[in-house]
């Protein structure tokens, strides 16, 4: 059963902007705490943005100023907003969801490659 689906990575110039969406089944989705993460060649995985079940969010020191999330519980979906993107941008970025029980859920990953 898919849980998340992400969509909306792709390739764009530096200074150029995308949208990022995932669609969460399974469970209530008011009540998770929805992310993105992303991944870099040869880098750990890393948090770029949270938002809360209270819509309160959390940015990485790097993406603060330049990107936003969001949510819409009523159509199960959180976005990231990429502005100003730049070549260390470049990653897979991962939706992720978990809820108070602590039950933690991965999406499959979508590929955002800023070219110079």
């Amino acid at each position: 059963q898919v849980q998340l689906a992400e969509s909306g990575g792709g390739l764009v110039q530096a200074g150029g902007s995308l949208r990022l969406s995932c669609v969460a089944s399974g469970g209530i989705f008011s009540r998770y705490t929805m992310g993105w993460y992303r991944q870099a060649p040869g880098k750990q995985r890393e948090l770029v943005a949270i938002i809360t079940t209270d819509s309160m969010t959390n940015y990485a020191e790097s993406v603060k100023g330049r990107f936003t999330i969001s949510r819409d519980n009523a159509k199960n979906t959180v976005y990231l907003q990429m502005n100003s993107l730049k070549p260390e941008d470049t990653a897979v970025y991962y939706c992720h969801k978990v809820n108070s029980l602590g039950n933690d859920y991965w999406g499959q990953g979508t590929q955002v490659t800023v070219s110079s």
